[in-house]
């Protein structure tokens, strides 16, 4: 491990969080990188910075602290070392496991096309992760967000954001398309138009299943009972329908003990309901409609139903099932209707990356919107949390925007170094200060008497709370 990292020293007071085993092992006094951010990620930081700094001192009496070590990406980068993105910045992050940071802005004019996005696929940030909840007070345009209660899960490296793609009118887009159709495609009534711009949507059994060992692992540790596959396999068979099928997997084959499908809690249920039932009768309340089948598909139904009765009926018969984590999937365009009409029927949502990117956005706008939604990118070994909205560039340095999202951000990187106690401190604390109504203007221009506060104050109100 380096000592400095672009030409600043680590804090001799600290130490670095080390991993092994699976496991993160966390000093009383980590090390513990932050990217400030652009626009009014400096205003957001030095006011959450302040938060995470009290409610540790609150929380452990001064036997606990974090020394915080600036790296640098964006504009701040650019400014003093002429790159958007120094190769010490992403050295300090995986020596020190663990770090945060503000929104950045995406370079314009060629390079690196999403700071985010290379520091995901630098350290393998393979799970985005967005935690979903309603706090107290927050203006909502829905009548029940406190209905609201969900994490999703991004597959992070995949789907059309892995960067594969070729523009219109280039020799490769050209050879690309010609490649599909004249071979591929060849003799089919499929063909991709030659004036098109070409992407690839690559969907792996690895990153699959690694996105949904990870949900499902956090079901288990959370005491959260569904994981929902998100997908749209339905049409994109290959890709979206081969997600649904390995999530499957790996669900029923390193879970088994802890989970039941929605179809064999169907199939148990029908059972528990009345023991006597036949197979055939079973399959007829699975799918209704069973007789206008032709005889393979009845044959393969009940080869189902007679394979979970087999396997996990003695395990999990007799309403075992439902003390166990329910794994289910639906249709991602079903998805956003459901989680606003029937928010309480999803607990965690394992999505492919594009999916993930909309279901996220429209999950948050729910409970106050991307200002208060925190976001972490996790990896074997390594994370990053962060902001999750932009850099809104006319409102900085004003004091005057929102840090709920840095703040709960760091609320999740509290949580996940155990340190629980200042955690749920600068949540309970946030939720305090809003619903006595000192907000931002986000929340103020919202909230019938609520008293306008900039982002500084905001802060210091919470810390007050604590």
């Amino acid at each position: 491990m380096q000592t400095t990292y672009n030409g600043l020293s680590l804090p001799q007071d600290g130490q670095p969080i080390q991993y092994a085993n699976g496991q993160f092992e966390v000093p009383d006094n980590p090390i513990i990188p932050f990217i400030e951010g652009d626009g009014t990620g400096r205003d957001i930081w030095k006011a959450s910075q302040r938060v995470f700094d009290a409610a540790v001192e609150k929380a452990y009496g001064g036997k606990r602290a974090i020394q915080w070590f600036e790296i640098f990406a964006g504009e701040k980068a650019y400014r003093q070392f002429s790159t958007w993105l120094p190769d010490d910045s992403v050295a300090a992050a995986r020596d020190l496991r663990v770090s945060i940071k503000g929104p950045l802005t995406t370079p314009i004019g060629g390079g690196i096309r999403s700071l985010n996005v290379a520091l995901r696929q630098l350290l393998d940030l393979y799970a985005c992760v967005r935690p979903v909840k309603y706090y107290q007070g927050v203006p909502s345009p829905v009548k029940h967000p406190e209905k609201v209660d969900i994490v999703i899960f991004r597959e992070n490296t995949e789907d059309v954001y892995s960067g594969i793609e070729f523009k219109q009118g280039t020799e490769d887009a050209a050879r690309l398309i010609e490649f599909i159709n004249e071979d591929l495609l060849k003799g089919g009534k499929k063909k991709i138009r030659s004036d098109s711009g070409v992407g690839i949507k690559p969907i792996s059994i690895f990153a699959t299943k690694r996105l949904v060992r990870y949900a499902i692992r956090h079901a288990l540790e959370s005491g959260r009972k569904t994981v929902t596959l998100v997908h749209k396999g339905n049409i994109q068979k290959f890709t979206e329908g081969a997600f649904r099928e390995w999530g499957y997997e790996v669900a029923i084959d390193e879970f088994r003990a802890d989970i039941v499908t929605e179809r064999e809690s169907w199939i148990l249920g029908n059972v528990d309901a009345n023991p006597s039932i036949t197979v055939e009768e079973n399959a007829a309340l699975i799918e209704p409609g069973l007789e206008f089948g032709n005889q393979a598909f009845r044959d393969a139904l009940y080869a189902e139903i007679r394979g979970v009765l087999d396997s996990i009926g003695a395990t999990h018969g007799n309403g075992a099932w439902k003390s166990k984590i329910l794994i289910n999937d639906r249709i991602a365009d079903s998805i956003f209707q459901q989680i606003i009409i029937r928010p309480a029927d999803y607990s965690i949502l394992a999505t492919t990356n594009l999916n993930g990117d909309y279901i996220s956005d429209a999950a948050a706008a729910q409970v106050g919107g991307l200002g208060i939604a925190p976001g972490a990118n996790i990896g074997d070994g390594y994370a990053v949390f962060e902001a999750t909205h932009g850099t809104a560039p006319k409102y900085a340095d004003k004091d005057v925007i929102n840090p709920g999202s840095v703040i709960l951000s760091g609320v999740m990187l509290l949580d996940f170094i155990g340190w629980k106690e200042a955690a749920k401190l600068i949540e309970s604390s946030m939720e305090k200060t809003i619903l006595q109504k000192f907000v931002t203007y986000d929340f103020e221009r919202q909230t019938a008497g609520a008293t306008k506060v900039g982002t500084s104050e905001f802060a210091t109100r919470i810390i007050g709370n604590m």
